[in-house]
């Protein structure tokens, strides 16, 4: 039976979630249908834009993305210094770039006169808002139910486009989170929609790489600050080159075609991670077969399960991909 989403979220222990959708009834969310003859690409345009429109109003920030032809990956931080450091007319201004609010909510934010018998009412509003703009689930349904109607109205029916509700898993660690936006950025070349990160399109890696030739980073993607975590603690500890570098490295060495290798500054960087290069192949290759719950080390799953109350730490085994043997 599924897990309430609220038992398998603990920001005391990580802000990053690995998060996928599936669509059913053979349905694409893009790509080419090979039965019906129909290219539905153009639905990879609704995914992106929304999601870069929820980015700017959530306190939730874009690690990595990826659309394929029926699946969507995504890799989610949650900001809840950001949540926690707006205003309450901030609040209500992000939320209202979603919903409309109510009449106490709108007269609020205009700067009109609330009521002394409407403050409490107000008050709850705000409350709630703030909490929903960082929590996933809000994140993921506000991205979900529009392409679903969009996707229905086109298809001319009715009922679910999407499975019954989309998976998550908590990243418990740098190694985790590094990992699985390997494996998301690397979609693409796995499933030979692509031969490179530049050629796969709505991904991550594509605007990362993009935006890397101007000298710039993508704006709607949380950033690369290198070992800067004193002057910009929302962004990856990690550089931005060594990243695109071993992702490279591994795309080749998946390609059929290519005879590829982790070189010299990706293996430091997998050394520095103690993820073996053997094991980083199979994480980045069967991570969707390997994690079916929390990813991090051994400690960071027993910590995970101790501060939600698990009793077992289920999914130990998978967990020993993240040390050396």
């Amino acid at each position: 039976m599924p897990r309430p989403r609220r038992t398998q979220v603990s920001l005391e222990d990580t802000p990053y979630y690995h998060c996928c959708s599936r669509v059913v009834r053979r349905a694409f969310l893009c790509g080419d249908d090979a039965y019906s003859g129909k290219n539905y690409d153009h639905r990879r345009n609704w995914v992106e834009s929304l999601l870069f429109e929820l980015e700017t109003a959530f306190a939730i920030d874009v690690t990595a993305f990826a659309v394929m032809s029926n699946h969507l990956h995504l890799v989610l931080r949650i900001d809840i210094d950001s949540a926690n450091r707006w205003t309450d007319r901030q609040v209500l201004e992000q939320w209202h770039k979603l919903f409309k609010g109510d009449a106490i909510t709108r007269k609020f934010v205009q700067g009109e006169l609330v009521e002394a018998y409407e403050v409490a009412r107000l008050k709850h509003a705000i409350a709630t808002y703030r909490s929903r703009l960082c929590d996933i689930s809000w994140f993921m349904r506000c991205l979900n139910e529009p392409i679903a109607r969009l996707a229905n109205q086109e298809d001319n029916c009715s009922g679910r486009f999407w499975e019954g509700r989309f998976k998550s898993q908590p990243l418990l660690d740098e190694a985790a989170v590094l990992a699985c936006m390997a494996y998301v950025d690397l979609n693409p070349i796995r499933a030979k929609m692509a031969d490179t990160p530049e050629q796969s399109d709505h991904t991550s890696i594509q605007l990362r790489i993009k935006a890397a030739l101007k000298g710039e980073q993508p704006k709607h993607l949380q950033p690369f600050i290198g070992n800067e975590r004193d002057n910009q603690a929302n962004g990856l500890a990690f550089s931005l080159t060594d990243y695109l570098e071993l992702v490279d490295d591994t795309g080749r060495i998946i390609r059929d075609d290519k005879r590829g290798v982790i070189s010299e500054n990706s293996a430091k960087l997998l050394t520095k991670l103690n993820i073996p290069q053997d094991n980083w192949l199979k994480l980045t290759t069967e991570f969707g077969q390997l994690f079916h719950g929390p990813v991090g080390t051994l400690q960071e799953l027993t910590n995970y399960c101790e501060h939600l109350n698990k009793r077992r730490r289920h999914f130990a085994m998978s967990c020993q991909h993240f040390q050396a043997s």
